[in-house]
């Protein structure tokens, strides 16, 4: 009784290693630098963040707690979900690091010598391409209704989107069907990956005691991409759609730690 479930896991895994993951994986880590700053192109890994633990001892809020957190009818907690397992199983080290709030995050990106960008920052690097010479499709100075161009269908979404297969196992989830590992869409204005869809990220950008999240996720249609969709969370929200990706000023005298390689695990 046993063997099946081990077995589903790891064909799981097998199968979104070989299928999804492979080809990226020279590239994590990997930043672009746009109007003085030197974003992360995709958003933080679970990989990323287990060297953070590895070097830091830190546990995340879910983990102490044993329980992450997903909208259903209603906001419920899952068992065992956690940046480790955003939905209960074991993960790639490719997919994007969620069920961490807003401190963890900005804590995270600190110690690899960078911070969370601000919501204007944020804004102008998903939707005013700046690249001198971007790839066809995209022009110098124009600004796009949507962080992968003119429209959303390349990004991962409800509906709107790309027909693309997520991550979460079959019926662990009442809705969508989870992120993408990283990089898995092509990127979009300035060679961002995935400012739209997949998951939200976390912003340094205050509303009262909230801060912003932009870019919408898996679990909301393509609508929630635009630029005027100004989401905000409490600091201490932990679910399993919300991430980030950290940036750096070019001219910092403090390089970024190093990350190792990571595989497509």
């Amino acid at each position: 009784m046993i063997f099946r479930p081990l077995f589903k896991i790891l064909s799981r895994l097998s199968l979104l290693g070989l299928l999804c993951c492979t080809a990226n994986a020279q590239t994590i880590g990997q930043q672009s630098v746009v109007h003085g700053l030197q974003w992360d192109i995709h958003e933080m890994t679970i990989g990323q963040v287990k060297h953070y633990a590895a070097a830091t001892g830190f546990r995340s809020r879910a983990e102490q707690e044993g329980v992450g957190v997903i909208y259903e009818a209603g906001w419920s907690q899952k068992k065992g979900w956690s940046w480790r397992q955003p939905f209960g199983v074991p993960a790639l080290d490719s997919e994007p690091a969620v069920h961490l709030t807003f401190d963890e995050a900005q804590a995270i990106c600190r110690h690899f010598n960078k911070r969370l960008p601000t919501d204007a920052e944020w804004v102008a690097a998903a939707f005013l391409e700046q690249r001198d010479q971007p790839p066809a499709g995209l022009t110098k100075g124009k600004r796009y209704a949507y962080p992968h161009g003119d429209s959303a269908r390349e990004s991962h979404c409800l509906q709107g989107c790309s027909n693309r297969q997520g991550t979460a196992p079959r019926g662990s989830l009442t809705r969508g069907t989870g992120h993408l590992p990283v990089m898995q869409t092509l990127p979009g204005v300035n060679g961002l990956y995935d400012m739209g869809g997949n998951v939200w990220e976390w912003v340094d950008t205050a509303v009262g005691d909230e801060r912003i999240t932009r870019g919408s996720s898996w679990w909301y249609d393509a609508s929630r991409q635009l630029e005027s969709d100004v989401a905000s969370k409490p600091v201490d929200t932990r679910v399993a759609y919300v991430g980030f990706r950290c940036v750096q000023a070019v001219s910092s005298t403090l390089s970024p730690r190093p990350v190792p390689p990571q595989s497509g695990r």
